[in-house]
């Protein structure tokens, strides 16, 4: 199943493919900026009964005269299948379109970072015919961009570093240094703002990082009308309300069970958890708190 925080890792590519020569250059790999870029299709499939779909592919021109496919992956895990399936990409795009293509597999845990970065040989052991070269942007090749200055300079960048660090402790930083930039940036571009604060939701998942980023949207971004804004505003104060009532409940030394916990963090009707915020003033269970009484 495809998850939001993996598309954010290879959209954002679609949305600035020029972001793509700035991110490797953490890993010293350097290639002239694009003056073209045009999305192809990213279905592999041939004619036959296998699916085969790259995340995002792009076909870039850069300024030194050069021409490239670029195919993104966005990568969650290990999977011992993939080296195959990337082969496969590789030589499907270069006999397809007879243009030399570089795979870049974006990760957002160092231990997939890891695994993708191997080499893997293909074919005997004496003399491998084809070699799989991934490419890999991860949080140790990706910079941490903490600066509110930095973030405006580059803000997709800025939401790739978010994305790809959210698990780590500099997540907050990142994501205060872009919201002040995004502030800025939805002055003169509402629309443009309102993406980069969708992809940033989308990529950091459910990692407590996402909940962090609602409560920002929520504080910081109140001058920001889009329908986006306002969810991620609504969101924010239910998400505020919930940890009230959680906290008046621990308060009182009422006991709240796992299932009970997820009910009142998952609920993101204000309404519903203003009932359950006056109950949990005075009930003994959570039980009560859901208005239902502890004998039946």
């Amino acid at each position: 199943m495809v998850s939001s925080s993996h598309e954010t890792l290879h959209r954002i590519f679609q949305e600035d493919p020029g972001l793509f020569v700035r991110a490797v250059k953490g890993v010293g790999i350097t290639f002239a900026d694009p003056v073209a870029a045009v999305p192809f299709p990213t279905d592999l499939t041939e004619n036959r009964p296998v699916e085969r779909r790259v995340d995002t592919l792009l076909r870039l021109e850069t300024g030194d005269g050069a021409r490239f496919l670029l195919a993104v992956e966005s990568q969650g895990k290990p999977d011992s299948d993939k080296p195959a399936s990337w082969a496969y990409y590789l030589s499907h795009l270069h006999a397809k379109y007879r243009l030399p293509p570089l795979l870049l597999v974006v990760c957002a845990d160092r231990r997939t970072a890891g695994w993708a970065s191997r080499h893997v040989d293909i074919g005997p052991a004496q003399w491998p015919s084809l070699t799989v070269r991934p490419l890999v942007l991860g949080p140790d090749s990706l910079p941490v961009i903490n600066s509110p200055d930095e973030a405006a300079r580059d803000i997709p960048l800025t939401v790739l570093s978010a994305a790809v660090h959210r698990r780590d402790p500099d997540a907050g930083a990142i994501l205060k240094a872009l919201a002040t930039a995004l502030k800025d940036l939805s002055a003169d571009d509402e629309n443009t703002a309102s993406k980069f604060i969708e992809l940033t939701e989308q990529g950091l998942g459910t990692t407590p990082a996402a909940n962090l980023w609602r409560q920002i949207m929520a504080a910081d971004l109140s001058f920001f009308q889009s329908q986006t804004a306002q969810s991620l505003r609504a969101e924010g104060r239910a998400v505020g309300r919930a940890e009230d009532i959680l906290l008046l409940l621990g308060d009182r030394g009422v006991e709240v069970s796992e299932e009970a916990r997820e009910r009142i963090v998952g609920c993101q009707d204000l309404g519903v958890l203003g009932v359950w915020f006056r109950r949990a003033i005075t009930a003994t269970s959570a039980a009560e708190v859901f208005g239902v009484s502890d004998d039946g």
